[in-house]
């Protein structure tokens, strides 16, 4: 079941409208108490710039549009609705979207705030990386409005409701606090007692990594503020003269120093075998002598002659975002669950197999993130033909040059690929992004150059794909965008993680949930040692805050724009008339979904020490 933050406890429609029409776009919408009906619920939609309210009736027995299908929570109707678009109409038969949540603001911006995750994953969680004493505060699943401190003792997680009731925040009817801070601090100093006589300590907190997107500002200033930068965001690598990882150890090793080096001590769970790239026979093909793929997800070359040892053998993984790929009822075409490749640069000794990859995965868009030489070493061997000419590798690839163009940060070469072979004799045409603004040292010191760069390589891909083959091959054959560095793993996964993360809030909206660190946990569970610095990793931060404040701007733009009825301007990255009528709707009568909920588990009993 996905999170059901979109359910706002205390606001009313006026102030649902409100928050729609400032945050919110076509088919983002929420849910809330019924202001009319005490017991009932109403569904908030903003539609074609205004708002649209719909009654939900809550019988004791069910949940119901007042007819239709029946659910038994109001998550399941909501995550119904969601999940199958054009089951929800209005009585004339327009249809009404559910896209967009919007999700209710974090009732604390502290870190130990751990929103919706469930009883299970926080035990899972605290008992794989947290310590004795270790705490988070968490959404209470069960009880919708009140929330669950989770917390570590010897070898088991104990879980304590927190009330929330008349404004006020109390543990099992004891003292009452405006806020969860301060129920938690009065908590740290005076430790509670099970009824088994076991004292709960509150000694450290296990902050979280996920963010609603919307809320990334504020996390970045606090992260930077616990790194010990005193102005502002602009204290990182290339800025100020600031080195990164001695603005992390000097200053209590918090901050982005912190999330960073918890993610490198999660490595060591990626133990997967590299047998291949072992191979003395592989051996030669590898650019560093330790950086391998890992098995599981390594491209093997295909239609490679059997009797030569490692002939499938290329220094290359797919990467998959794998939880987009895995959500449930997800209707979305490749657009969003984009496959990717992460290489290592060429040796001169492998250029024939690159090209044998780029052919056999159908690959259309190369992204190139070094330059040949950087500091004196080379870092990558020229793979392709100079303007004009036509070079041919290893016997089997001739690869012609057709065109290049240069922006201020990338070039842009266009080659037509074809094999020697006759089953690979058909011409394709390769469009090589080869981005020259990451600096021999640290990261870009603007993220809007990344961001562009980005757009401009995402644009191709989705033209290619949107377009059909001489030979009636449709977008969906179109093949990994491939990805390399020199060893494929730090400007790589640094680009990779930043293009995930950015399809998550165009298909989720600017209000969904991302973790930056769970993202990059995941890339490095496909290809070792992805992101590798903790310049790099704040800099996914940066680039996604980057992208959200200009997606901002565009839709405040969009909507001024409209109201004096001309079309808005494009932004590119650089660095009241309202319907307040709540209608009964008409519904289809569609099969019910059942969906399991994974419930906390509270500890009653609780008092003061």
């Amino acid at each position: 079941m996905a999170s059901r933050r979109w359910f706002h406890p205390n606001i009313t429609g006026l102030e649902a409208e409100r928050l729609l029409l400032e945050r919110g776009y076509d088919s983002s919408f929420l849910a809330r108490p019924s202001s009319s009906n005490p017991g009932d619920f109403t569904l908030s939609v903003r539609r074609n710039g205004e708002v649209t309210h719909i009654k939900i009736q809550n019988t004791g027995d069910f949940y119901d549009l007042y007819g239709g299908e029946k659910f038994a929570t109001l998550s399941e109707l909501v995550q119904f609705y969601m999940e199958n678009g054009g089951q929800l109409r209005e009585k004339n038969g327009e249809v009404i979207e559910l896209k967009y949540p919007l999700n209710c603001a974090d009732p604390t911006t502290e870190r130990w705030f751990h929103g919706h995750l469930s009883a299970k994953d926080a035990e899972r969680l605290m008992l794989e990386r947290g310590k004795n004493g270790s705490f988070l505060v968490r959404e209470s699943q069960s009880k919708p409005g009140d929330f669950v401190l989770s917390v570590r003792t010897e070898d088991r997680v104990t879980h304590v409701i927190i009330r929330f009731q008349d404004s006020k925040y109390d543990v099992g009817g004891g003292d009452k606090f405006d806020s969860l801070s301060d129920l938690i601090e009065y908590y740290k100093r005076n430790p509670m007692v099970e009824t088994s006589g076991s004292v709960v300590h509150l000694r450290q907190p296990f902050n979280a990594t996920r963010i609603n997107a919307s809320g990334i500002e504020s996390r970045v200033r606090q992260l930077h503020k616990e790194n010990g930068c005193s102005n502002g965001w602009l204290c990182w690598n290339g800025v100020n003269g600031v080195d990164d990882e001695e603005a992390g150890r000097g200053k209590g090793k918090a901050g982005f120093w912190e999330e960073f080096e918890s993610l490198q001590q999660l490595e060591c769970r990626h133990l997967f075998s590299r047998k291949e790239g072992l191979r003395p026979e592989n051996r030669a093909k590898n650019r560093y002598k330790n950086i391998l793929p890992f098995d599981h997800t390594r491209v093997k070359l295909k239609d490679v002659n059997p009797s030569i040892p490692g002939s499938d053998y290329i220094n290359a993984n797919y990467i998959k975002n794998e939880e987009e790929t895995n959500s449930v009822g997800s209707t979305d075409n490749g657009l969003f669950n984009k496959c990717y490749i992460a290489t290592q640069g060429c040796l001169q000794n492998t250029i024939a197999d690159f090209w044998h990859m780029v052919y056999q995965e159908n690959t259309r868009v190369i992204v190139m993130t070094t330059k040949e030489m950087e500091r004196g070493k080379n870092k990558c061997a020229r793979y392709w033909p100079e303007e004009g000419e036509v070079s041919e590798y290893g016997g089997e690839w001739k690869v012609r040059a057709l065109g290049r163009t240069s922006t201020a940060d990338y070039t842009l070469r266009e080659f037509l690929l074809q094999g020697t072979k006759p089953s690979v004799m058909e011409p394709r045409r390769i469009y090589h992004y080869h981005f020259q603004a990451w600096p021999d040292h640290g990261v870009p010191a603007d993220p809007g150059c990344v961001l562009n760069f980005l757009h401009d390589v995402n644009a191709r891909q989705e033209s290619i794909s949107g377009a059909t083959s001489p030979g009636g091959q449709n977008s969906s054959s179109v093949g990994p965008i491939l990805v390399h560095c020199s060893a494929g793993i730090g400007r790589t996964g640094t680009f990779i993680v930043i293009d995930m993360i950015l399809d998550q809030i165009k298909r989720h909206g600017l209000d969904c949930e991302i973790d930056i660190q769970r993202t990059i946990q995941r890339v490095r569970s496909q290809r070792s040692g992805m992101v590798q610095t903790e310049a790099q990793y704040k800099f996914v931060y940066l680039a996604v805050l980057h992208y959200i404040e200009t997606v901002s701007q565009r839709m405040q733009a969009e909507q001024k724009s409209l109201q004096m009825g001309r079309e808005y301007t494009n932004i590119r990255y650089k660095s009241e008339a309202i319907n307040s009528s709540e209608t009964p709707l008409s519904t289809p009568n569609p099969a019910a979904i059942s969906t399991s909920f994974t419930l906390p588990a509270p500890v009653s009993g609780m008092r003061p020490k």
